[in-house]
């Protein structure tokens, strides 16, 4: 990390972003021309090398992205379904090869078959209407699924209007700041990302810290293969997020909400754009609203397609228009983030429960669920259920009960279900009866809850073609910032693959000593994490993977 690089990119404030405008030069050829990178950097009064350095990382930046006119999803949920050479055959009868690129994911697990063409996702049974897509603007793009609650909805409750909604948020106004972050550590709510922090110890790192500027930022780069639980609030419920935002600026002091969004996600940018614009036009953000002395504005920048950045530190450095590195830490982004300013990073879900809490008080909040994790939690169900779709559940949920009752079983057999995207631990059906959904259940089993999507891993998919790809995204996907991460992802994809398609065995203890060193060497939870779901996979397949090893 370069502090003063931070400090040259965010010489102009957040509305003239280096990588928002990068990304829109990008716009018209699939990645922007030289001559355009070139007066950029002049403009941000940072070296060519920093520019080409930034662009050259991102999949819609790249100047490989040139001539790119439709994309395929490579997701581990469509991969498993084995939609996705269908697609690809059927999308290269119109476009040539070298016209068809790849996107990860596109939240479209529940009926897979996902493609993007024209700044619109599709899926299921849409790429059978390619010549309506590509001849006529239509509503193809649309995609339905169920959306249920075991339990009182609070994430998933209907949105009644924008006055009555944020009403909540006018009695926050007339309250001590300190008061309401109080509320929120009664709460115990912990973060949805991944890491189960307390939302309410992070606010009150961030609120300590002396500075005449500081940062909320949404990270909706909901990259994890299988989940689409953002996507769901993005687009149905955005404002339960922007509330969220409001509240954290409020309790720290901070006066600008950013909510970076992945690339794959379009049509959320157009929907929370219209929420931000509607919450405005009501006087909810901007300068001393409501005669309260806070002011706060949101902006919107668009992620142009890493998974890495969903790691906060990564993200920090690419809305600066840096390579989304992850940076070392201490010193940790609520004393040190972006610009070099004090700021917060929560994942959609994580500020989307903040709407409850105001409104009904931390102590209620904090009687849902268990003692060590409250309230409720997301959970997105793939294809492969006979009852795909969105459930909001209590957490401490039994596992069965999620799969078995609101999923509805399998439509098919299924021997494995990765849950908590491709970091997260690979659970077997046959200890789906031992889990409960909270952290700690997850975590004593070995596995780990994240997101709480689920990918099934049907009977007859290998393991091993599934831990090479699981090996091979994380290796396409590592920052390339500590050498654990960046050649240790590679050479368990290189000896996967090798086992698969020579007579080559691995030696298990080898094999074993690259995935403690990913997961000790490694600065961030990318490398550090992907060693769990293959130790899984050997742990619980050691049967089907015996004639891979010696």
């Amino acid at each position: 990390m370069s502090n003063n690089l931070s400090e040259l990119l965010g010489r102009k404030g957040v509305e003239e972003s280096f990588f928002d405008k990068m990304g829109k030069l990008a716009k018209p050829d699939g990645a922007p021309s030289e001559d355009a990178m070139a007066k950029l950097a002049e403009e941000f009064l940072v070296g060519k090398a920093n520019a080409f350095g930034t662009a050259s990382f991102y999949d819609f930046l790249k100047p490989e992205n040139k001539g790119k006119k439709a994309y395929v999803c490579n997701g581990t949920a469509c991969v498993c379904a084995g939609t996705q050479e269908q697609v690809i055959e059927s999308l290269q009868t119109k476009f040539d090869a070298d016209e068809i690129g790849h996107m990860t994911c596109l939240g479209r697990c529940h009926e897979n078959a996902a493609f993007h063409y024209n700044g619109k996702n599709y899926s299921g049974d849409a790429i059978d209407k390619l010549d309506n897509i590509l001849n006529s603007e239509t509503e193809l793009n649309k995609d339905n699924y169920q959306v249920k609650a075991n339990c009182d909805p609070i994430l998933t409750k209907p949105f009644s209007t924008i006055k009555d909604y944020y009403h909540p948020f006018l009695e926050v106004l007339k309250k001590d700041s300190l008061d309401v972050l109080l509320e929120i550590k009664t709460s115990n709510v912990r973060g949805r990302g991944g890491a189960g922090f307390p939302k309410g110890l992070k606010l009150e790192f961030c609120r300590k810290e002396k500075s005449d500027i500081k940062f909320i930022i949404c990270n909706a780069d909901e990259g994890d293969p299988g989940a689409y639980s953002d996507r769901y609030l993005l687009e149905h419920q955005p404002h339960s997020v922007l509330f969220g935002m409001l509240i954290s600026g409020y309790v720290t002091g901070a006066s600008y909400g950013i909510i970076y969004i992945r690339a794959e996600y379009p049509e959320a940018v157009t929907i929370v754009q219209k929420a931000i614009d509607d919450i405005k036009a009501q006087g909810y953000t901007g300068k001393n609203i409501n005669d309260s002395g806070f002011d706060f504005e949101f902006k919107i920048i668009q992620a142009q397609g890493s998974y890495i950045c969903g790691e906060e530190t990564a993200l920090i450095n690419s809305i600066e228009g840096q390579r989304p590195e992850v940076r070392v830490r201490p010193p940790f982004p609520a004393q040190k983030g972006l610009f070099n300013k004090p700021t917060i990073v929560n994942n959609v879900e994580t500020l989307a429960n903040m709407h409850h809490i105001m409104k009904h008080g931390g102590a209620h909040w904090k009687s849902i669920g268990t003692e060590r994790s409250s309230g409720t939690k997301l959970v997105s169900l793939d294809s492969f259920f006979n009852n795909p779709g969105m459930y909001e559940v209590q957490m401490g949920t039994p596992l069965s009960e999620v799969i078995y009752d609101l999923g509805g079983g399998f439509k098919s057999e299924v021997k494995a279900i990765q849950i908590g995207g491709p970091l997260g631990g690979l659970v077997p059906v046959s200890k789906i009866k031992d889990l409960t959904l909270d952290f700690e259940s997850f975590s004593q089993e070995g596995f780990l809850l994240g997101h709480a999507s689920v990918v099934s891993v049907p009977s007859n998919y290998p393991i091993m073609n599934f831990i090479e790809h699981l090996f091979d995204f994380a290796s396409y996907e590592s920052c390339g910032k500590c050498f654990p991460c960046r050649l240790g992802t590679k050479r368990g994809q290189e000896l996967a693959q090798k086992a698969l398609t020579t007579d080559y065995k691995i030696d298990k203890k080898l094999f074993t000593d690259l995935l403690t060193t990913l997961e000790q060497g490694s600065l961030c939870a990318h490398g550090g994490g992907i060693p769990l779901p293959v130790r899984n996979a050997l742990q619980y397949f050691d049967e089907e993977l015996r004639q891979y090893f010696s």
